[in-house]
């Protein structure tokens, strides 16, 4: 399925109240995770033990 098709679908699935900023929330979200899997396919991630030791240092 192509993008367009995917976000007509997913326009066509929210309720009828759904407002533009609505819209765009999600169009924005979908697009933040996308970049997100494309970098981690790109080996651009931070490994999970690091994460995990940055997390550790903010929470103490």
């Amino acid at each position: 399925m192509s993008t367009k098709q995917e976000i007509i679908d997913m326009i066509k699935n929210m309720p009828d109240n759904t407002t533009v900023d609505d819209v765009m929330e999600k169009l924005y979200i979908r697009a933040k995770i996308e970049s997100a899997i494309k970098q981690i396919d790109e080996g651009k991630g931070i490994p999970h033990n690091q994460v995990k030791e940055k997390f550790k240092k903010w929470l103490t």
